[in-house]
């Protein structure tokens, strides 16, 4: 069985790789293609993961394609993970949003919308090819913003597809690790959209385990919940995804970014270009070993900073880069499975027929009361040989249920807007976001990321 990295040049590649690698047996896999358009990437964590194969003594062959058809073909699965623009076009994003005094980051509010449109035709191509030499694949995307690209290509008749995001895990993992169960054991109600969704519920054995635990400051402090009041949480009663923290704090968030000396963007592409730089010197063959602890080295180095302005325990992007060789040091390589965890997860029960219960990005079908069939919702469901079904949800509460359907309102509106490159829906959408709300700011939003990503968008009328 063949899997496909689309994006397999990556950074993250070679963790994709290992975890599929440790799973291969139980799947029947037996390739693994990592495919990129950037052929020195894709030769220089090829060869990490390659590496990495030789190292587990895996039978899985490690190949590697800069042309999409061959890639693609006599693949069963296809994983997409590219970021068209690359960390420039997120710079962009990041700070043209922050000019205006509204978020930039890249999944969320306008720099979403900037990604979506760099991001919806390239997908869109892939899934072209796709449909043409492997018919009857499974194409789970991870392109951010995976949700919108998710719901363009599911409007575009691409209807095996599935967004993957591990945050819509969450609580099942958080809880999981808590009562020292395997995480499918956890049984979760999780709807919303991405990055944008909540668990109500959660069963172990039938019991119900979530509620009890958010009045609990331990349980709150050892998870990412802590980035929010607890006041917050327990007026809501359910497990907040993480990314909320940019509608529940808004102004903070924004300040937060703008008092940093570099954007995320930024911070990104100077790790990226450190490593890049460190393992062109290297003889990848011959200094292996070297090689290896430099990628993991960044690994740790990039994950500290994640959200940092948002969690008092975590070191700014300063301290940080001071601390980096100790980060080194203490990497072994065994870290959480994150988006690949979710991916393969998909794989090993339509491979097995064993269910597997998940929060993925799959049309609505009826799951969540008051939002159409074909909208794209981030939703609970079970995989096994069968396929893949949302499970019923029923209504939203009140609360959660307005900003859904606020946030999803522009997520139809900023799909069609990139479908027929219309400045006027454009326009419209952002204006729909509550994180932006307001037309004057958003013309010259849509207006300067247009400017900015002319390559990628084309000609807006």
């Amino acid at each position: 069985m063949k899997l496909t990295l689309i994006g397999g040049g990556g950074v993250r590649a070679p963790l994709f790789v290992g975890s599929a690698l440790r799973r291969a047996e139980r799947s029947g896999l037996t390739e693994i293609c990592l495919q990129d358009i950037n052929e020195r990437k894709l030769e220089l964590f090829g060869c990490i993961s390659q590496e990495l194969a030789r190292r587990m003594q895996s039978p899985v062959r490690i190949t590697m394609a800069a042309d999409a058809e061959r890639a693609l073909d006599g693949a069963r699965y296809v994983v997409t993970t590219v970021r068209p623009g690359n960390e420039d076009g997120r710079i962009k994003d990041e700070r043209i949003a922050l000019a205006h005094g509204v978020l930039g980051q890249e999944t969320t509010g306008p720099g979403g919308f900037a990604m979506a449109l760099r991001s919806i035709p390239v997908i869109l191509k892939y899934a072209e090819i796709l449909k043409k030499v492997s018919p009857d694949a499974w194409l789970f995307n991870f392109t951010n913003p995976a949700g919108l690209v998710t719901q363009a290509l599911q409007n575009e008749g691409y209807h095996r597809t599935v967004g993957i995001c591990d945050g819509a895990n969450g609580a099942q993992e958080a809880l999981a690790h808590w009562h020292k169960v395997q995480q499918n054991d956890v049984r979760c109600e999780v709807y919303g959209l991405n990055h944008l969704s909540f668990t109500r519920r959660a069963t172990i054995d039938g019991k119900e385990v979530l509620q009890p635990l958010l009045d609990d400051d331990g349980f709150l402090r050892s998870t990412s919940q802590r980035m929010f009041d607890a006041s917050l949480i327990r007026s809501q009663r359910n497990w907040i995804n993480e990314y909320l923290y940019y509608y529940y704090y808004a102004e903070k968030a924004v300040e937060a970014l703008k008092a940093d000396a570099r954007t995320r963007g930024e911070e990104v592409k100077d790790l990226n270009a450190a490593l890049i730089t460190r393992l062109s010197a290297m003889d990848l063959n011959a200094d292996a070993e070297a090689a290896l602890a430099a990628y993991y080295a960044y690994e740790r180095r990039r994950n500290a900073t994640y959200m940092h302005y948002a969690l008092t325990d975590a070191p700014s992007m300063e301290e940080a880069d001071r601390l980096v060789e100790g980060l080194a040091a203490a990497q072994t390589g065994e870290e959480g499975e994150g988006y690949a965890g979710v991916a393969l997860n998909l794989v090993d029960a339509l491979e097995t027929g064993k269910p597997c219960y998940t929060g993925l990005n799959v049309r609505n079908e009826g799951a969540i009361e008051g939002l159409r069939d074909d909208d794209v919702v981030e939703v609970s469901c079970v995989v096994d040989g069968e396929g893949i079904r949302p499970l019923k949800i029923g209504a939203m509460p009140e609360a959660q249920s307005q900003i859904v359907h606020n946030v999803k309102r522009y997520e139809r509106l900023a799909v069609r807007a990139i479908r027929e490159r219309s400045r006027d829906l454009a326009v419209q959408a952002l204006m729909a976001h509550p994180l932006v709300l307001s037309y004057s700011r958003a013309v010259p939003l849509v207006d300067e990321y247009l400017a900015a990503h002319a390559e990628f968008a084309g000609e807006w009328s």
